[in-house]
């Protein structure tokens, strides 16, 4: 079973590309952010026509994340973290597919750091890691996935000292995400390719692709018991290269 998460940042403006990716790749559940579009201008029906069932948490201009699959509708579980009722930010949602529990989220930019979008992102990250420690406490195949904006080491980003400030590279988001390693969820990139290089975002300025000045911010955090079904896992970095792509690449894993 094919998983993957994709940041398609604008899912209607680059509708053709998702649609060519996910005929060639064939993925059994996909999870997106940044849709950018409100909950109806979600495109369900070309999606259907591409065989993928889908639930959405849509917003106008900003945000907005979905689960789809071709292995029977998702049934949602949660939509929005729990902990602030006044974030109307649509970053998370969770659903039950094929008999796998799928978190989708789209964790904050932050930047510019130091300043309040910074400390919004702490804080929603802080309401992902009571989540997360919930969560990962359930039975079953879990898996936490989805654009974190986050580089966890240096390993994960081109010239590392050049990002020390930024919101993404920053040392107290690093330290979140460690503090969600830390309650036993796998990264599963890591686990298959420890010392790789490994990408899955290129700005779209100064040739960053073609120089393969790249960023890894889009993960997979397994439980031990996906972990244990976990068999690969790589970045199509081949969809980055097309014509009106997106900034990020889709992230994958298979599982048995």
């Amino acid at each position: 079973m094919k998983i993957a998460t994709y940041n398609v940042n604008g899912i209607n403006g680059r509708l053709p590309v998702l649609l060519r990716w996910l005929k060639e790749t064939g993925p059994s559940i996909v999870c997106l952010q940044e849709l950018k579009a409100p909950e109806e201008k979600f495109p369900e029906a070309s999606l259907l026509d591409a065989g993928y069932e889908a639930i959405w948490h849509g917003q106008k201009s900003w945000n907005g994340v979905a689960i789809l699959s071709k292995i029977g509708r998702p049934r949602e579980l949660r939509r929005g973290l729990p902990g602030d009722p006044e974030d109307l930010h649509s970053r998370y949602i969770e659903a039950d597919v094929g008999g796998i529990r799928v978190g989708c989220l789209y964790l904050p930019n932050g930047n510019p750091y130091p300043g309040p979008k910074f400390d919004y992102k702490l804080a929603w990250f802080e309401r992902l890691i009571i989540h997360a420690e919930k969560l990962i406490a359930s039975p079953g195949t879990i898996i936490l996935t989805g654009d974190y904006n986050v580089m966890p080491t240096e390993l994960d980003v081109y010239k590392p000292e050049r990002w020390v400030n930024d919101a993404l590279f920053r040392q107290e988001v690093r330290a979140d995400f460690n503090r969600l390693l830390a309650q036993g969820w796998k990264d599963a990139i890591r686990k298959l390719h420890p010392d790789e290089i490994v990408y899955t975002f290129w700005d779209y300025f100064r040739n960053a692709f073609g120089r393969n000045a790249g960023l890894r911010i889009d993960h997979f955090l397994l439980n031990s018991e996906a972990e244990k079904r976990l068999q690969s896992a790589g970045v199509d970095k081949f969809v980055r290269g097309w014509e009106k792509s997106s900034d990020h690449a889709p992230t994958w894993i298979e599982l048995k």
